[in-house]
């Protein structure tokens, strides 16, 4: 095998490895965290005002 056939060989194998890891870490790792909402009752007029046209 010349030394070209070789390199071609060696740089497919190694991208299928490297994807490869890349996968198993991508099922294995967890997601991002999910943060908890704080909801805050509103206290004056704006704000109440603020948070219906949230709602919507």
């Amino acid at each position: 095998m010349d030394d070209f056939k070789l390199k071609v060989v060696l740089s497919i194998l190694g991208g299928i490895v490297f994807s490869f890891i890349f996968i198993l870490l991508a099922f294995v790792l967890p997601p991002e965290k999910k943060e908890e909402k704080i909801i805050v009752k509103p206290k004056g007029k704006l704000e109440q005002i603020s948070h219906s046209l949230k709602e919507r």
